[in-house]
């Protein structure tokens, strides 16, 4: 049976895979409005200014140096480089697919996490993550059987190259936040990838004209900033908890999520090759978390 702290951790995660799917639709809607570097400084500007006033509350933390090092770079890769691969790569291929490419997650941080011996391969993680493979074996399968563009296959390397970059940092996460508060640490994770997309975002000219969007564009990067801030910090709370591959294989939920808002909001089809990933995707969760 699982302890009741960690069947939170799991309720957290499986509240951040369902979150990551609507945002990968939201994103979809606006990127090739405003651009993907200044979508990606809105998104976590929005997201810091709802951690902020709590992390103000909190009693002052004192960081080691090389702690505070680490902690900024993860916080640029796992938000700044991440969400930008992510965005770019949603300018090529539907959010449904990016959803369900991100969804490997869980087997990359398996993989990362053996490798750096933080984690052991059980059968059951093993058996689930093949699953997840599979389903997305089978989405890319129907791209190459239908000669996709050069362009689809880029945005395909970018967001697998995102879910790289979550599985590394899910799993370095964790001595950190063994030692300091998580809110503490998100909020200083979150300030250094807006400083950083802030000098990005200039080469879109973010800061000498103003993104023009209509509200419902507006809408819908509130409601990506405020549900990044919200989702990352049931992420954090739930890595904290519970072991990193048992925590992101609950992203396979997004593209169930970004599927069913995709079809609604967007137009976005689903196809046989998406409905097998979906499938193998699912099996995969409930075999890791047996």
């Amino acid at each position: 049976m699982i302890p009741p702290r960690e069947a939170l951790a799991l309720a957290a995660a499986a509240a951040t895979g369902v979150q990551v799917g609507a945002a990968m639709v939201a994103t979809r809607y606006v990127v090739n409005d405003i651009g993907p570097l200044s979508l990606g400084l809105l998104r976590y500007a929005i997201a810091l200014l709802c951690l902020l006033p709590f992390a103000v509350m909190r009693r002052r933390v004192s960081y080691a140096g090389r702690d505070l090092l680490a902690i900024i770079g993860l916080g640029i890769v796992q938000f700044a480089v991440l969400i930008i691969l992510i965005n770019l790569g949603l300018q090529y291929i539907s959010s449904t697919r990016a959803a369900l490419l991100f969804a490997t997650m869980p087997l990359l941080t398996m993989v990362v996490a053996a490798a750096v011996g933080s984690e052991s391969l059980s059968v059951p993680k093993t058996v689930g993550a093949v699953l997840a493979l599979a389903g997305v074996a089978a989405t890319l399968g129907e791209n190459l059987l239908a000669g996709s563009g050069r362009n689809e296959w880029t945005g395909i390397a970018m967001v697998l190259g995102a879910a790289l970059c979550g599985a590394a940092c899910s799993v370095c996460y964790r001595p950190y936040l063994a030692r300091y508060p998580t809110l503490s640490l998100a909020t200083v994770a979150m300030l250094a990838s807006v400083v950083f997309l802030a000098v990005l975002a200039q080469t879109e000219g973010f800061f000498t004209q103003w993104p023009s969007l209509h509200a419902k564009g507006w809408a819908a990067v509130v409601f990506i900033g405020i549900s990044s801030g919200s989702g990352y910090m049931l992420l954090l709370w739930a890595l904290k908890h519970a072991s990193p591959t048992r925590v992101t294989v609950f992203l396979s939920l997004s593209p169930v999520t970004a599927a069913w808002l995709g079809v609604a909001f967007l137009g976005e089809s689903i196809t046989p090759g998406i409905v097998l990933g979906m499938l193998g995707v699912a099996g995969g969760l409930w075999a890791a978390t047996r």
